[in-house]
């Protein structure tokens, strides 16, 4: 058996193959023993303030609306209720998914022997579809081909997860792509779709574009002007039906 395997070896490494040996690979499964508990369907598992995110956002990918979570290495229960805390909001505001994907999050703790069991409720306002739908893209360069695919194929909207944005010319690089998508297709003179980022307050990791839907114009006859309006006419009607007789 040894005579078999040390020719292969050798062509391998002479042929250049070194790197690929020695490069090192990362997955998630999705029952992998880091973050979900063996015997327990739907249980998820962590020992740190970390493992609460990346439970989370595991969770949020699947498009699971209650799970339970299984807290290691923490006794003071002050604590737990900071650590889960601090991570949903994380999640909810800074990761690109949990910003595109989640209305809010819940949880109650309770004490077990050795750990910690919190209850998690996730109310979504975006279906388990639209989840599934969300593309990856390396950069934004790779937006004019996913917008034309888009469109090719009649979908109504695109949420595409960016892995690299650059903060100086990202968005003119969205722009650029809708310009030109819409410039072949001849549809500059419909009015703009429009473009949601996430998340809003920090660096962009995810891309949602309208495409059945229109920027709406700034309201002309709205009711903020209406209810602006309406004071106005209040001391004339004052003055004639409450105002001094004679």
């Amino acid at each position: 058996m040894k005579r078999c395997w040390i020719p292969l070896l050798a062509a391998c490494l002479l042929a250049g193959c070194t790197p690929l040996l020695e490069r090192e690979y990362s997955t998630v499964e999705p029952h992998s023993s880091k973050f979900w508990e063996s015997e327990a369907a739907g249980t998820v598992r962590a020992e740190n303030y970390q493992d609460i995110v990346n439970d989370l956002l595991i969770l949020i990918g699947q498009h699971t609306e209650t799970a339970t979570l299984r807290l290691y290495n923490v006794e003071n229960k002050l604590r737990v209720a900071d650590m889960v805390e601090r991570a949903t909001v994380e999640v909810q505001q800074e990761t690109p998914m949990g910003a595109y994907a989640v209305e809010y999050i819940t949880s109650s703790s309770q004490a077990q022997r050795g750990y910690y069991e919190i209850d998690l409720q996730i109310s979504y306002r975006r279906t388990a579809e639209q989840i599934q739908a969300v593309v990856n893209a390396t950069s934004p360069e790779a937006l004019y081909a996913l917008l034309d695919a888009a469109l090719e194929a009649g979908q109504t909207e695109l949420a595409v997860r960016i892995g690299y944005w650059s903060p100086e010319d990202g968005q003119a690089q969205v722009e650029e792509a809708l310009t030109q998508v819409r410039e072949e297709r001849g549809l500059l003179e419909q009015p703009m779709w429009p473009v949601l980022y996430y998340p809003a307050g920090g660096p962009v990791g995810l891309i949602e574009f309208l495409l059945d839907q229109e920027v709406e114009p700034e309201p002309v006859d709205g009711g903020a002007e209406l209810s602006e309006e309406e004071p106005e006419g209040l001391p004339e009607e004052n003055e004639e039906n409450f105002g001094p007789e004679g």
